[in-house]
């Protein structure tokens, strides 16, 4: 049987020969079919039951496909140590003609190709395949009896796993076949033979526009070469002539370096026409670089175009990803960046599994693409940063660039791995630009900030002020709801400023704190605007923002490690408008108890309020004596009225007080006091200890204790 098989190797054209002269062909070939099916089957199924792979001599042709490891080099340095022969020198003055021992190796190769690519021919009616067919099917045959497969159910399962196996090992074979392809580029290479003669220009300009980028470059070598050797042999009359034709190089040149740019920016995603192309290309590209130095060609280096064109087919594809415009979609930038991403990841993997492979590997071109991105990119971001106003996109534009684009999302990609953990993924922003959107972002926060203020304001003049309601209490203290407000609003800027970067963070918190120093005041004007002092809850509102700003002060300590200067700012602001408040309830305090003409009466409104706007309660019992003095009718129940009026209802400080004003009274001279300086005798304390009707029952006991 293989000494048919070699036979038939050795001559194909006979076995073609006796197909056609053969007349029963009909016949024949459902003969063949018949045992090329049961042939098939049968080896699969043998395959199955043994666990061992057993090739047919037909299977020696289908693996002829492959280039064998042992027809290439394996050794790496020896590969290096052993450049291939130099390209023809053209300025010897000659074309250069292939040595016969590199003719003959040509011809061998292309002799090996010739085997490799077409398969073995045979006539559909030779006995050796009924034979061999035969053979097979007595030997399954015989294992099915020694297996006692003697249902028809049985087989099918059997042959359904043989059929599934088989096909994951073709798919395997391939696929393996596609990698050794993969490899045989390499950066060595022998140029053609270089024609004597060239075509004409149009003729090699043709050439260039459809492709055939090897015959055309050999034409223009032989052209460049007529043009290295002309001035050695004109005479002075030629020089017309010389320019003509270095035009003529000049212009074929151009046209070549457009079409490998073109050829480029196509490439990706790449189509069975651009493989042939590319590799042309490469060898174009780099036969140019070899001869860079010499006359009549582009002064300019042609892998350095390359590059540039890799960066134009990347600007391409960058440009064509869809963007709304802003007043279509509110989410225009968060959607562009996520399509952007995928067009990134989908393309470098493109170039990873598919284009690189295209190349030699001196082109390096996974790295070319990977730094292409970057600086296009980064381009496109900057146009993109002119068209954002809004405050989530400064922050989604910051965010895509600080953290998702080395992220695994776009170039830490699982799919981009291992190759890109040697490349820099760093976008080649402009100088400034990252600081730039960074201030940016904190001035338009800044003005959120304002904006967010003012609404809160807006709010309170419409739930409260507006139609006079309560103010709302919390822990029997009466508080208004906008710290909380303002405490998130900065506690979210803080937080999101942090994920994007921790040298912002005190940025972040400078800025909110600058803006919120101009809060006190500017709420402080709005409600002496809406409310005024002859409505009847004018003292508790009061005593509401007290209580209300001095909460926001506490919280806003936190951010003081972060930015103490700020804290300190926004603090002073706070104090100065919690002191105004606190007068203001003094200055009523005494208009309301001056119940008379009497002068003696004028200094009682002083005198109570020292006592009861003394900020430290120890304090209270040095204050008690003017008023014992001038009012010696000042009893102990009205003290505690006054005490209960200030929030001191009982304690250890409240004891002292009393004992305090006992001892007052027992040592001051109430004899020598007029006895017609009446006051607090006729006032006549009620159940809720209020001394003073017309103020708000205890007003001061509602002040927070930090207050």
């Amino acid at each position: 049987m293989s000494q048919m098989m070699e036979k038939s190797t050795e001559n194909p054209s006979e076995d073609r020969a006796s197909f056609k002269s053969n007349g029963s062909i009909k016949s024949d070939e459902k003969l063949s079919t018949d045992g090329g099916t049961k042939l098939g089957r049968l080896r699969s199924f043998r395959k199955s039951i043994q666990h061992a792979t057993q090739k047919s001599p037909l299977s020696s042709v289908k693996g002829s496909k492959v280039t064998s490891k042992s027809d290439t080099p394996t050794n790496e340095s020896d590969s290096a140590a052993s450049p291939p022969p130099p390209s023809p020198s053209l300025s010897a003055g000659s074309p250069a003609t292939p040595l016969k021992n590199n003719q003959k190796k040509e011809d061998d190769e292309a002799d090996a190709s010739f085997r490799i690519s077409k398969p073995l021919t045979r006539s559909k009616t030779d006995p050796g395949i009924s034979k061999f067919s035969n053979s097979f099917m007595k030997r399954g045959a015989s294992i099915r009896r020694s297996l006692k497969m003697v249902t028809k159910k049985d087989t099918d399962k059997v042959s359904t796993k043989v059929i599934s196996e088989a096909s994951v090992e073709e798919d395997m074979e391939k696929k393996e076949e596609e990698e050794v392809l993969r490899e045989e580029i390499e950066d060595c290479y022998v140029l053609p033979s270089i024609p004597l003669t060239p075509l004409s220009v149009m003729e090699i300009n043709k050439l260039i526009e459809t492709g055939e980028l090897e015959e055309a470059h050999l034409n223009l070598l032989a052209l460049r070469q007529e043009f290295q050797q002309q001035p050695q042999s004109c005479s002075d009359g030629s020089a017309m002539e010389l320019a003509t034709r270095e035009k003529d190089l000049n212009l074929l040149y151009g046209t070549m370096r457009e079409k490998v740019s073109n050829i480029v920016c196509d490439s990706n995603p790449l189509s069975d026409k651009n493989k042939k192309l590319l590799l042309q290309m490469a060898r174009v590209i780099q036969e140019e670089e070899k001869r860079a130095r010499e006359p009549g060609g582009l002064k300019d280096s042609w892998m350095d175009a390359w590059r540039e064109s890799v960066s134009v087919g990347v600007q391409v594809k960058v440009q064509s990803v869809h963007l709304d415009r802003v007043e279509q979609n509110s989410a225009w930038l968060a959607v562009h960046l996520g399509l952007l991403g995928k067009v990134i990841v989908e393309d470098l993997e493109n170039v990873k599994q598919e284009l690189r492979w295209s190349y030699p590997p001196s082109f390096k071109v996974f790295s070319t693409y990977v730094r292409g991105y970057n600086r296009v990119v980064a381009q496109h971001l900057k146009k993109l940063e002119q068209q954002v106003t809004e405050l989530k996109d400064f922050y989604g534009l910051l965010d895509w660039i600080i953290n998702k684009y080395k992220s695994e999302r776009i170039m830490g990609s699982l799919s981009l791995q291992p190759d890109i953990q040697d490349e820099s993924t760093d976008l080649q922003l402009e100088e400034n630009f990252l600081k730039q959107v960074k201030e940016k972002y904190c001035r338009r926060m800044q003005e959120e900030l304002r904006m967010i203020q003012g609404r809160v304001i807006e709010l309170e003049n419409e739930e409260v002020w507006k139609d006079g309601k309560a103010p709302k209490k919390e822990d029997n203290f009466p508080i208004s709801s906008f710290p909380i407000d303002i405490l998130t609003s900065v506690k979210s800027f803080v937080l999101n400023s942090i994920k994007l970067d921790a040298q912002l963070e005190k940025k972040v918190v400078s800025s909110c704190l600058e803006e919120l120093k101009q809060f006190p005041n500017g709420f402080e004007k709005a409600f002496s605007q809406h409310c005024t002092s002859h409505q009847p809850l004018w003292t508790e509102y009061r005593i509401t923002y007290i209580n209300s700003f001095a909460s926001l002060k506490k919280h806003m300590e936190e951010y003081k490690e972060t930015c103490e200067d700020g804290v300190n700012g926004f603090q002073k602001a706070v104090d100065s408008l919690i002191d105004k408040l606190m007068r203001d309830l003094e200055d009523q305090f005494k208009e309301d108890v001056e119940k008379s003409n009497n002068e003696w009466l004028y200094h009682v409104g002083d005198d109570l309020s020292n006592i009861i706007g003394q900020k430290n309660t120890s304090d209270i019992k040095n204050h008690l004596q003017p008023v014992i003095e001038n009012y010696p009718d000042f009893s102990k129940k009205h003290l505690v009225a006054v005490l209960y009026f200030r929030g001191l209802i009982r304690g250890h400080e409240h004891q002292l007080i009393l004992r305090r004003l006992t001892a007052l009274k027992r040592d001051v001279n109430i004899g020598s006091s007029d006895r017609n300086q009446v006051l607090f005798s006729n006032m006549q304390v009620t159940v809720n200890t209020n001394c003073l009707s017309n103020f708000p029952y205890s007003c001061f006991s509602f002040l927070m204790p930090d207050n």
